[in-house]
Parts: C-alpha cells; structure tokens; sequence
C-alpha cells in the first residue's frame, strides 16, 4: 500500500521525524511518498533509512519539491 507524507516548508530533522512516525503505522512491504522542500532530506532521508533497514526506491527532484519514495523493511 502506498501511503502519503506531506512534510513540505518542514526543516530538519522534522521530516526525519514524522518518516519515522509513519513508518510504525505502515506494514512491511508498504511504501511512502514523500514531498518535501528541506533539500536536506536528499542525505538525511537514505542516511535515516540505512540505519534503520528501510529502503530509499526513488527520489525525484522537482524544481522547488523533492518526492521520495520509501520501502519499509522488516
């Protein structure tokens, strides 16, 4: 199931936080599209999921929006 997260005008670590948030709703295998414009989220976000096992599928930056797609794993 694929699961939206609104985290644009939020500067870090929010959208950390509220990805983290979510991803203890969401089952295994369930995605999340992100939008964001924090362009810290571009290291921030794979960094996050790394450490805790989830996946990055794809990041698209747009010309004032970045999507990111995540995996939860495990």
């Amino acid at each position: 199931m694929k699961n939206n997260l609104d985290v644009k005008k939020l500067l870090c670590p929010m959208p950390v936080i509220r990805l983290g948030e979510m991803i203890e709703k969401i089952e295994t295998g369930d995605t999340i599209e992100m939008l964001a414009t924090d362009p810290g989220v571009l290291h921030d976000i794979p960094a996050w999921c790394k450490v805790h096992g989830h996946k990055v599928l794809n990041i698209k930056e747009n010309s004032n929006e970045i999507v990111l797609l995540v995996e939860k794993i495990g």
